[in-house]
């Protein structure tokens, strides 16, 4: 588990990420419930959810596990982001995509996640996007009450430049405690750019969504044809695959990054904690570094 700075909040190694959940074939509990299990069974005990997800859907089938079994909101920290809002067949008056980042939408989002999910807390709700429509004080005044009410136990942002969170923060009594942005081998941006180092700077603990670069690390490409060979050799040494190694190699990083990970295929994520047993030194860990890159560091 891995404590959140300036909070009481402490997330799994590993977060599970539901975003897919929707699109599986098969759409029952018990098969939800499955995944929820196989992932408690390996200390994955975080659920990276948003409001948004699988069109206003993946909350609702989440949380019916958790209706049908009160028992399993003790066993895991749940995560939800909202603020985007999107065109739907379930809201026919939408016509196009926003961002609203309003205390009324903040906080009827919530309520919605509360319900969906049979709960009556998050651990941790995050601002989506960064919206340029923003009232920051607003916006802020919205999330301390949120904490101060008890529905959310810590909040955060995803997506967020450093000028984006630190105006935020500018209006808030409370915390930002986590920035989830994109990386992964094939999108290093966050560690050459100064977004890692501000995360670690403002004392934000930072999470990785698509840290398999949205399925393209096993795809065709001049990146995957140089890291492949590094791959098979860290592979058949200690006997794991792509993947894990991918998940690994963010894991190895000293800013202790989050990764989600997420899969709706049970066999593959009975083996997700395998990425936390996968040994890189910092060799090998500048080794796929720069095979991805395509160039030696400065």
């Amino acid at each position: 588990m891995v404590q959140l700075s300036q909070s009481d909040v402490q997330l799994s190694r590993l977060v599970y990420g539901v975003w897919r959940l929707a699109d599986a074939a098969n759409l029952s509990t018990a098969h939800v419930r499955e995944k929820i299990d196989l992932c408690l069974d390996q200390g994955i005990t975080s659920f990276d959810h948003a409001d948004i997800y699988g069109d206003y859907e993946c909350e609702r089938l989440f949380g019916k596990a958790l209706g049908q079994d009160a028992s399993l909101r003790s066993k895991m920290q749940l995560i939800s982001k909202c603020d985007i809002v999107i065109p739907s067949d379930k809201f026919p008056q939408r016509q196009v995509k926003y961002y609203d980042t309003s205390a009324v939408y903040i906080q009827n989002s919530v309520e919605q996640s509360l319900k969906n999910l049979h709960t009556d807390y998050l651990d941790l709700l995050l601002i989506h996007r960064p919206d340029p429509f923003m009232d920051a004080a607003e916006t802020g005044k919205a999330l301390d009450a949120l904490i101060d009410s008890g529905k959310v136990r810590a909040v955060g942002i995803s997506n967020f430049e450093v000028w984006d969170w630190r105006l935020l923060q500018s209006h808030m009594k409370h915390p930002l405690v986590v920035n989830q942005i994109e990386m992964s081998l094939l999108n290093q941006s966050a560690f050459t750019n100064g977004n890692l180092s501000a995360i670690q700077l403002d004392d934000l603990t930072p999470m990785a969504w698509s840290p398999l670069a949205g399925g393209a690390l096993f795809q065709q490409s001049a990146e995957t044809a140089r890291l492949a060979p590094i791959f098979d050799r860290i592979c058949q040494q200690q006997n794991c695959s792509i993947d894990q190694v991918a998940v690994a190699w963010l894991l190895a990083h000293p800013a202790n990054i989050l990764p989600i990970v997420g899969t709706n295929h049970p066999d593959r994520i009975k083996t997700l904690s395998k990425a936390m047993d996968i040994q890189l030194d910092r060799e090998t860990w500048f080794e796929l570094l720069t095979a991805a890159a395509g160039h030696e560091v400065p």
